[in-house]
């Protein structure tokens, strides 16, 4: 955003003794004062954006360094909580706005995610579930395809405990059709 400034010429004519009427001194008043608040918002806006985006970057490195699966839980109230800030406002902050990142360009809003306690303490994300997920469907036997009650069971071994309506879900969301339409004869 460039930089934002009021013209001195404004702030010259109420200053200086002229002709002016003290009506058009008064409006000069308010629209200075109006561009001030102005130019404050945008500042404060900048300022919540870049603490926002500090947060994410602070929190999620792991993601960063290693990838979507690794993407850690983390809601916008405990954002808005470390940021000084309203839930609220983080959302409308975040909204349409896009981060560059090492694993690409990614909308702020995909880091916010809801997650998983591991049987060893540990969260997972939802994505990295989903990556659990569509990382098991890629390796599977096309002859013989695990069933959703299947992925449960080996999501469970491996710590992550999950419901087999919530592997359903997923697997729809990403595009992965049911078991029986995954054989290959």
């Amino acid at each position: 955003i460039p930089h934002l400034r009021i013209s001195n010429l404004y702030k010259d004519i109420i200053a200086s003794g002229n002709t002016q009427s003290s009506e058009v001194k008064d409006y000069i008043r308010d629209k200075i004062r109006s561009g001030k608040f102005l130019i404050r918002s945008i500042h404060q806006r900048q300022q919540t954006i870049f603490n926002i985006a500090q947060q994410i970057v602070s929190r999620q490195r792991d993601f960063l360094e290693h990838g979507p699966s690794h993407l850690k839980p983390m809601t916008m109230r405990e954002v808005a909580d470390a940021v000084g800030v309203h839930e609220t406002t983080v959302s409308r902050a975040v909204s349409g706005k896009y981060m560059a990142t090492p694993q690409g360009v990614f909308e702020m809003k995909y880091f916010f995610t809801s997650g998983y306690q591991t049987t060893a303490g540990e969260s997972l994300s939802n994505i990295s579930v989903k990556e659990a997920i569509l990382d098991l469907v890629k390796h599977e036997n096309g002859s013989a395809p695990l069933s959703d009650h299947e992925i449960v069971e080996i999501l469970g071994e491996r710590g992550i405990p999950i419901a087999r309506r919530t592997v359903a879900k997923y697997r729809t969301e990403l595009n992965i059709l049911p078991s029986h339409m995954r054989r290959k004869y």
